[in-house]
């Protein structure tokens, strides 16, 4: 395996950092990384540091002893701000994210128009994509404030991830087609209800979608879409000058993983992708790794000493702990055979391995236990 270590305080020291993305897959320890680190950051580091979570699970809030997470950056109490460090905690709000950048780019009757509309209160809330363009929003908000100097987003499970990268192309793909164009022709000549179109192709087109739809919904999604009009190329470029940060080297991305074949198979595959789209990949965090005391004790070894004891009948507690000791050897290889299918594949990618805890993580404390080990 790569001996190439991941220098983590260096990751967060350096003040040119500025985001640090955390991608894996679910069930593997992201929420907590990304807590910890930018509990680390403010600490250690005396940075003003905020993290956002776009995971629904409330681990992060829970384990940074808040009653609640929301849209607005709440601050941590109880960290040490000897520094002068700070540490706040967001959760995405998608819906809420949407009307805020509704309100900032349109003026206060379009957007109670836009409010109004069946159509955009669907799509703000359950609309496959939404979360995950609304994350993209959200982060570039965070980072035009300026407000901060450390920016730690902890995505959804990397698949979901995927899609968080994909957003601002997809939006723009969206904006650019030809369905979006026909919808878009009736508010460009006048303001027309489409269905009074007197050209044949769209007339053909707008029954046609019609009966697929419904004439509400389609009605709907009209109105919504001419609302939405002259946000569209605000939407675009906020898409695009968000995903030029995330391919600037002021952001550093890290893959969260278990020692679990299908954990380790996501990291690589979203390793494959940021290489792909020239993303700057800090490194690897192997979570929930095993280590024995005694390395220099082999499995069969340790396993033919209780053996021997106990066909003497001899110290039972002992036997019991070489049997226990064997067990953990070689789920400690095991591990190590698993994580190096990653590291042998991405040679250059830097490590680091957080021992596997004997409980869960449910405090400030244990996110600095977490944060040392990571350094």
């Amino acid at each position: 395996m790569s001996t190439q270590r991941l220098d983590v305080d260096g990751l967060l020291a350096d003040p040119s950092t500025r985001i640090v993305v955390c991608c894996g897959a679910g069930g593997v320890g992201k929420t907590t990384t990304a807590a910890a680190l930018g509990l680390r950051a403010a600490e250690v580091h005396g940075r003003r540091t905020v993290v956002l979570t776009i995971d629904p699970a409330r681990r992060l809030a829970q384990s940074m002893g808040l009653s609640e997470l929301d849209n607005t950056p709440r601050q941590v109490k109880g960290i040490d701000g000897d520094n002068g460090g700070e540490l706040h905690a967001m959760m995405l709000d998608m819906k809420r994210t949407f009307d805020e950048v509704v309100q900032q780019h349109t003026t206060p009757q379009r957007a109670s128009e836009i409010f109004a509309n069946p159509f955009y209160q669907a799509m703000s809330s359950t609309f496959a994509g939404t979360q995950e363009y609304m994350a993209m929003e959200k982060l570039g908000q965070l980072r035009a404030t300026d407000e901060w100097d450390l920016i730690v987003v902890d995505t959804p499970p990397s698949r979901s991830a995927l899609d968080f990268l994909d957003a601002p192309a997809r939006l723009s793909r969206f904006l650019d087609g030809r369905m979006l164009r026909m919808l878009l022709a009736p508010a460009r000549t006048g303001g027309r209800s489409m269905f009074s179109l007197v050209t044949a192709s769209f007339g053909l087109f707008s029954r046609t979608v019609q009966k697929v739809l419904g004439a509400q919904l389609l009605t709907d999604l009209s109105g919504f879409v001419a609302a939405l009009d002259s946000m569209f190329g605000g939407f675009r470029q906020r898409a695009d000058q968000t995903y030029r940060i995330l391919q600037d080297p002021q952001t550093a991305f890290l893959l969260v993983a278990a020692p679990e074949r299908d954990a380790v198979r996501e990291a690589a595959y979203f390793a494959e992708r940021l290489v792909a789209e020239r993303m700057p990949l800090a490194g690897l965090v192997l979570n929930r790794m095993h280590r024995t005391e005694v390395p220099g004790l082999p499995a069969d070894a340790s396993l033919a000493a209780a053996e021997a004891l106990t066909a003497a009948g001899d110290q039972p507690l002992v036997a019991d702990a070489l049997r226990i000791h064997a067990n953990l050897v070689r789920q400690t290889d095991r591990e190590q055979r698993v994580a190096a299918t990653f590291i042998d594949a991405f040679p250059g990618v830097p490590t680091v391995s957080v021992t596997a805890q004997p409980a869960d993580v449910h405090d400030v404390d244990g996110l600095r236990t977490i944060g040392s080990l990571l350094a």
